[in-house]
């Protein structure tokens, strides 16, 4: 008898040994805890240690960090009738326990199977040129739809993201001639407008050239001339200037002189080998001064002193070497030179009219 007592306290310590074990609960920090004991919600249960009621109690735990789903591949037809597979990537947040468990049987599967639908909804409404270029617009949407969607299960979609977009291998194969095609006209199109401006810039230098020689020639027939006048000038006046040193010279002299030099001309011009002699005055006159040389009576001191007197200011100012070369610097100066902007457009040069310099 008192073995047998034993046996039955013994398993009667097990049996509540058990059963309070079967009672305990431990939430971890990132879950939460939904009790339901007899078929009635009872409430939340927070991380850490918890007990319940054995056998008649159920505790459920939600985990409530972020999830990630990922959508299968599935096949979509574009906008344009282009087959193409599409997957994506879903995260997900649970952030209303009761209804995310209550709301739905599982969550987890609603949210891909609604990702999917919609995803295949859009993707209808688009080309597969915006397909392929436009994922942040497709994320966009696709996280919208489910945000909204899922808000009544108490998850918050964070981020959706499409992982790829693989077009059937017939689209594969147009893509690639339609890339090859564009290339090749592109490669067309730069080749065409790299001769365009080949031909536009060797007419450019062509006409910059025929504007710089004309330029350059005009200018030097400007020069030639500006120093061929000045070269008539400087001669006509040192012309003039050795006819009035003359004149100031034969001044002194008196007429019996002059005939005695005319008759020394006359006899240097027989002495030669012309068989024409041309004479610049009259035979008459030098008769009649070489008659008065031998007869005539010399001319009064009255005659003498009422002789006209030369001044030599008539002579006039001698240029110099230095007043000559300024004047030719001035010339230089006063051509027009031409920038590379009037080269490129000609109706805006302007020639500057040269200063006529005084004759001295």
């Amino acid at each position: 008898m008192p073995f047998i007592d034993t046996l039955i306290v013994i398993f009667l310590i097990l049996v509540i040994v058990v059963i309070f074990a079967k009672g305990v609960v431990i939430v971890q920090p990132y879950e939460q805890g939904l009790q339901v004991r007899l078929g009635q919600y009872v409430g939340r249960m927070n991380p850490g240690f918890r007990w319940i009621v054995p056998f008649v109690s159920d505790v459920t735990k939600l985990d409530l960090r972020t999830q990630v789903i990922d959508v299968p591949s599935q096949e979509v037809i574009t906008k344009d009738n282009s087959p193409t597979n599409v997957d994506a990537i879903i995260y997900i947040r649970v952030i209303d326990p009761e209804k995310a468990y209550f709301e739905v049987s599982n969550y987890r599967l609603a949210t891909v199977a609604l990702a999917q639908t919609s995803l295949r909804g859009i993707i209808g409404d688009m080309e597969l040129d915006e397909v392929l270029y436009n994922r942040d617009v497709i994320n966009t949407k696709l996280r919208d739809i489910l945000d909204q969607e899922t808000d009544q299960w108490g998850v918050k979609v964070e981020r959706v993201e499409i992982k790829e977009v693989d077009p059937v291998e017939a689209v594969k194969n147009a893509m690639t001639e339609q890339t090859a095609a564009e290339r090749a006209r592109r490669a067309a199109i730069l080749r065409a407008d790299g001769e365009k401006r080949s031909a536009i810039l060797k007419a450019e230098g062509l006409r910059q050239s025929m504007i710089l020689e004309a330029e350059g020639e005009r200018q030097s027939k400007v020069l030639r001339a500006e120093g061929e006048r000045l070269s008539r000038i400087l001669q006509a006046q040192g012309e003039a200037q050795g006819l009035r040193i003359l004149s100031v010279g034969a001044a002194p002299l008196d007429r019996k002189a002059i005939t005695v030099l005319s008759l020394d001309a006359l006899k240097s011009m027989a002495n030669g080998q012309a068989t024409k002699i041309i004479f610049p005055f009259e035979i008459s006159e030098l008769i009649r001064q070489g008659a008065k040389f031998l007869g005539a009576k010399d001319e009064s001191v009255e005659e003498v002193a009422g002789r006209p007197v030369m001044d030599d200011n008539i002579l006039g100012v001698i240029p110099k070497q230095d007043t000559i070369d300024a004047i030719l610097k001035d010339i230089q100066d006063a051509v027009p030179k031409v920038s590379e902007d009037e080269l490129k457009d000609t109706s805006k040069r302007k020639v500057a009219p040269l200063e006529k310099e005084p004759i001295v």
